[in-house]
């Protein structure tokens, strides 16, 4: 079994500055927006880039979590999953700019579940989507609004991100 690093610390802290960077000039600044990080290294993805929203805009963006848990479709396929809380912002999702946040895109489904679970919540005057990685292999029409890395792969290859918050290491890896 093969595995071999393709974003180190470094990489990833430059991804996620200019996925900042981006998110920031596409709304044309901070106002209204919302981050929702996607369980399990999603949620502190969106608190590294509202972070640098913050320090960039001097304005603080809210952030939140989106468990999609009871939304997917392949529940029957993987039973055990744990549920993680949703925890939406105070000041709601109405009206706002939602940028939804996940670390690595792949089928779509869990942004399909994550959509879902979003109309149960609230009304956003729209929903974005930011990945750390885009690993392509897509099987619904879902594509990401700001990307840290496209990588392609083979989908026998697992690409596992790790991140300092939950793993205590910043990396992303592609193995077989």
């Amino acid at each position: 079994m093969s595995t071999r690093t393709v974003l180190h610390e470094a990489d990833i802290a430059r991804a996620l500055t200019r996925i900042s960077h981006e998110i920031l000039e596409s709304n044309k600044g901070p106002h209204d927006l919302v981050l929702l990080g996607i369980p399990t290294r999603g949620v502190p993805l969106a608190d590294r880039i509202a972070a640098h929203i913050a320090e960039f805009s001097g304005q603080a963006v809210p952030t939140g979590s989106l468990d999609v848990t009871m939304y997917r479709d392949d529940l029957h396929r993987n039973p055990t999953r744990a549920p993680h809380p949703t925890q939406i912002p105070a000041g709601g999702l109405d009206g706002k700019v939602v940028v939804l946040v996940d670390d690595v895109l792949f089928s779509g489904r869990s942004i399909r579940a994550a959509l879902d679970a979003l109309q149960d919540i609230g009304r956003p005057s729209a929903v974005r989507l930011a990945t750390l990685v885009d690993r392509g292999h897509r099987e619904l029409p879902i594509r990401p609004d700001f990307v840290g890395k496209n990588l392609p792969s083979s989908r026998d290859e697992r690409v596992n991100v790790q991140l300092a918050e939950i793993d205590g290491i910043d990396e992303v890896t592609i193995g077989s």
